[in-house]
């Protein structure tokens, strides 16, 4: 009993030295530097009961872009991406001038971007992702983090990509061209920047000559030759052309 007593001392005391002096909760300054100093302590409880008491008792305090910026950030640091987004997003919204406007509209993108699943899941997440960098690269073309905006939304056009070529190649498997189709073209007009742009365009040349759709596979065969001259699938596609010539000539 004796070595559970004070078990439960040393606890008490170790949680005691934890938590942090009370700010005044009528004075914005004192809130926020205990947020601050309870955020860098990890304390994230005490962080946040007292930077939602700043964003709901003080919004139009000085203090109140800087504690609604480092509410969203607490949500980020504990991957819970929605919540961050949205704080991030509240501050553009309710202090669109306050200096933390650009980051906080990287960083919704950033969120977005950990919430973005697999190609074969639903991708809304990605989609915002992509909304908010690309909205970041047109607000703030010079900034050095645009490179990065880019980059990130090369990378999710690509999942986009893949997620359609993906459906067009089960369509196939399944025995239907005609919706094999429609997702290669698909590929082909919204991710034409992407790596699935060239196999897609393999693939609708494949469906074509399947269907006899003669003129339309020679048609997209050039265009092949011209967008991928040094392309991987060019045997394959080569291939098709000479087989496809052949009936032509053949008269079938």
């Amino acid at each position: 009993m004796k070595a559970l007593w004070s078990g439960g001392v040393v606890a008490i005391v170790l949680l005691a030295c934890s938590s942090l002096p009370e700010p005044d909760v009528r004075d914005p300054e004192a809130l926020y530097r205990a947020a601050r100093q309870a955020f860098e302590r990890k304390e994230m409880v005490l962080a946040q009961r007292w930077l939602e008491t700043i964003r709901l008792q003080h919004p139009a305090s000085q203090y109140a872009d800087d504690a609604l910026f480092l509410l969203a950030e607490l949500h980020y640091q504990q991957q819970q991406y929605v919540m961050a987004a949205f704080f991030y997003q509240q501050l553009r919204e309710s202090y669109p001038q306050s200096p933390y406007a650009r980051e906080a509209l990287y960083r919704i993108g950033l969120s977005y971007l950990q919430l973005s699943p697999p190609y074969d899941r639903d991708q809304e997440y990605t989609h915002k992702a992509i909304q908010a960098f690309a909205e970041f690269r047109a607000l703030y073309p010079e900034d050095t983090l645009a490179q990065d905006a880019a980059r990130q939304i090369a990378q999710l056009r690509a999942k986009l990509a893949q997620r359609d070529y993906s459906i067009a190649q089960l369509y196939e498997k399944l025995e239907s061209p005609e919706s094999a189709l429609i997702y290669y073209d698909a590929v082909l007009s919204e991710y034409a920047d992407t790596p699935y742009a060239e196999p897609a365009l393999v693939g609708k040349i494949r469906i074509l000559a399947q269907l006899r759709r003669t003129t339309e596979a020679l048609r997209a065969i050039e265009q092949y030759r011209q967008s991928f001259p040094h392309g991987g699938y060019r045997g394959a596609v080569e291939s098709i052309a000479a087989n496809l010539t052949h009936d032509v000539r053949s008269g079938q």
